[in-house]
């Protein structure tokens, strides 16, 4: 097994030799698997916590070794790594769809700004 609890965060080039994983496919899956959320440091590059590595590792081994189907493989993380209640929803989704909205909002804030302008 990798020992992924070395260090608080890996860049994603690390993770993909962690992993032995084409960068572009941990970017797909980060697209795919909302408890999978890389975050930025200071120079806006992407960094994986030790747990995103382990859930990395576990999409990996459901579709490539188990065959499991992408919404199969979804539905079995959300199991594994979600929280345990079904009512509430789990942190790293709601920052991932607060930083969503975010962005959104200043995409629109700079068009009305563009437009006031003129």
């Amino acid at each position: 097994m990798i020992e992924i609890q070395e260090k608080l965060f890996y860049k994603l080039h690390e993770v993909s030799r962690l992993t032995n994983l084409d960068p572009k496919i941990i970017n797909y899956w980060e697209q795919e698997f909302p408890l999978l959320n890389a975050g930025k440091n200071r120079k806006g590059e992407k960094i994986f916590r030790p747990k995103d590595i382990k859930i990395i590792l576990r999409i990996k081994e459901l579709l490539m070794k188990e065959g499991f189907t992408l919404a199969g493989a979804k539905r079995k993380i959300e199991e594994e790594f979600s929280s345990k209640s079904k009512t509430t929803t789990h942190p790293d989704l709601l920052k991932k769809t607060l930083y969503r909205i975010k962005q959104e909002l200043e995409e629109i804030l700079t068009i009305m700004e563009r437009n006031d302008t003129k």
